[in-house]
């Protein structure tokens, strides 16, 4: 994780290459969570995830009637929120949102430069005038977007020009001045600012970080998070 300083798959013919490829990815994927949750290098507190986390009018996957809520705080300039969304993300959607058990929400916590809070800000107008659905849509085109060079944490790349021209390729010419209106008012800043004051509270400090019913997930591993939605969905978690 960052620190701050701050679809459809043909399936092989034969049995025993089937589960060889399942192993395979099922390696690939414990690797890929564990170097992203090593990586931000946060202490366990038993004093996290106590508080009470609003999830009203917040993005999410699933359904809104699934027992437990799985909360990302993200940067969209962050390289392990990238891979967090790429190879973690369809995990906890195939294993916990479409199964039921779970439902996933983005919370907003820009830190690493100008272009992370006026992407939170935008993505926020998205939210707000075009829908849960296409805030989706968009969000996964900037993190496909998002550039491989390192140095591009110093620089602005996500300028507002870049973000408008972006959402046309998912959205109408009405739809797309419907956004940039509203992303011209001070609303959209302040509901990302309402998700970094939430991160404050709960003492996040690096993303991707993760919460399960408001309990923070410090575990290493897919198996490690299971066991958490699994104490959720039992009321062992806080809400």
């Amino acid at each position: 994780m960052a620190q701050k300083k701050k679809k459809k798959v043909n399936k092989p013919t034969k049995s025993s290459s089937s589960k060889f490829v399942f192993w395979i990815i099922g390696l690939i994927a414990v690797a890929i969570i564990g170097f992203i949750f090593l990586a931000n290098n946060q202490k366990s507190d038993d004093n996290a995830g106590k508080e009470e986390i609003d999830y009203a009018n917040q993005p999410f996957l699933g359904e809104e009637s699934a027992p437990v809520s799985i909360v990302e705080f993200g940067d969209y300039k962050c390289p392990n929120c990238k891979n967090f969304a790429d190879n973690v993300v369809p995990l906890i959607v195939k294993e916990f949102v479409d199964t039921g058990k779970a439902k996933f929400y983005y919370f907003h916590y820009p830190f690493i430069n100008v272009d992370s809070k006026r992407t939170a800000k935008f993505s926020e107008a998205v939210y707000s005038e075009l829908g849960n659905d296409k805030f989706w849509e968009f969000h996964e085109l900037i993190y496909d977007k998002q550039p491989e060079d390192t140095r591009y944490e110093k620089i602005d790349v996500f300028t507002e020009e870049f973000l408008t021209e972006t959402l046309k390729e998912i959205a109408s010419e009405d739809e797309v001045k419907k956004v940039a209106a509203y992303f011209d008012t001070k609303a959209p800043e302040d509901a990302w600012k309402s998700d970094e004051d939430l991160a404050g509270e709960l003492g996040v400090s690096g993303t991707p970080t993760i919460f399960v019913n408001g309990k923070r997930f410090d575990g290493k591993t897919m198996d490690d998070l299971n066991e958490l939605v699994e104490e959720a969905s039992k009321g062992e978690g806080n809400e």
